[in-house]
């Protein structure tokens, strides 16, 4: 390891950072370092745009760009202590897009035909519970309050512990699965291959790709959309933003508010104004 890398984990490690952030940011400037074939110490904001214009080049992802920014500007301004690393390294404007969703029928269909019990159980709570992916595989049993019907999120995205609730039926279906499954470990959800980690990722995204496919589903379908159909099926049973922003977590309600762009129901219920036509002639 690098003493540039070793100082840049420790900074992160001062300022609290997440362990996936901090992996995050070591690949990306490792990416750019070796873009280069040179240290990050003898680059600077020329190499660093042109890196920038290089991403796009590639067609990157708006996260990937976005991940980028935030690694090299961690790098330079708290590291490096480079004066100009806010200024010389801008953010890219995010898309605005509304997330796809299913119908309730489509999702029941979804759940119902995964082969994979424990994909199954997990891509159930998302649903369930509208956690993240990555807080879905890092429960652990005691997490899981049936007393108060709630379950624990603990340091979630931004660091943060919340609640979530647990309905009767996912309840059932835990204790199920704990039975059948029996953990005993310290996650609810294991890898297969060493207990003592959560269960990967990548292997439920593929699992959600496979299904999709095979149900003939004309959307991408992913453990994320599954968390975009909670909150939406929420806000068409009329439960107000404010609720499903502290479900989902989400620090800003704006990020909250774009599910109102997506409620079926909340369109349908919204009267075009030609409909309130006077004298409107059909043919």
């Amino acid at each position: 390891m690098t003493s540039l890398r070793q100082r840049m984990l420790e900074d992160m490690r001062v300022r609290n950072l997440s362990v996936r952030t901090r992996k995050t940011y070591v690949f990306q400037v490792r990416r750019f370092a070796l873009h280069f074939n040179k240290s990050p110490e003898l680059l600077g904001p020329v190499e660093i745009r042109t890196y920038q214009l290089y991403l796009i080049d590639q067609n990157a992802s708006w996260s990937v760009f976005n991940q980028t920014v935030c690694a090299l500007r961690f790098l330079y301004r708290q590291t490096l202590k480079r004066e100009w690393a806010i200024e010389q390294i801008p953010f890219p404007k995010k898309p605005r897009k509304m997330p796809l969703v299913l119908s309730r029928e489509e999702v029941g269909t979804f759940l119902n035909v995964i082969a994979n019990y424990k994909h199954r159980v997990i891509l159930t709570t998302i649903y369930a519970t509208g956690v993240r992916l990555s807080e879905a595989i890092h429960l652990k049993p005691t997490d899981i309050d049936s007393k108060r019907m709630v379950i624990r999120v603990e340091q979630g995205k931004g660091m943060k512990d919340r609640n979530v609730m647990l309905s009767a039926h996912l309840l059932e279906l835990l204790r199920e699965y704990y039975k059948i499954v029996r953990p005993g470990g310290r996650w609810l959800f294991p890898s297969p291959r060493d207990p003592r980690q959560p269960m990967s990722i990548y292997g439920l995204q593929r699992t959600c790709v496979q299904t999709g496919r095979r149900l003939g589903v004309n959307k991408p379908v992913n453990p994320r959309i599954l968390r975009h159909c909670f909150a939406t099926h929420l806000l068409e049973d009329g439960i107000d933003v404010r609720t499903i922003q502290m479900l989902l977590g989400h620090r800003s309600l704006t990020t909250t508010q774009r599910y109102t762009h997506v409620s079926a129901k909340t369109i349908r219920q919204t009267r075009s104004p030609l409909d309130l036509l006077p004298q409107f002639k059909k043919a």
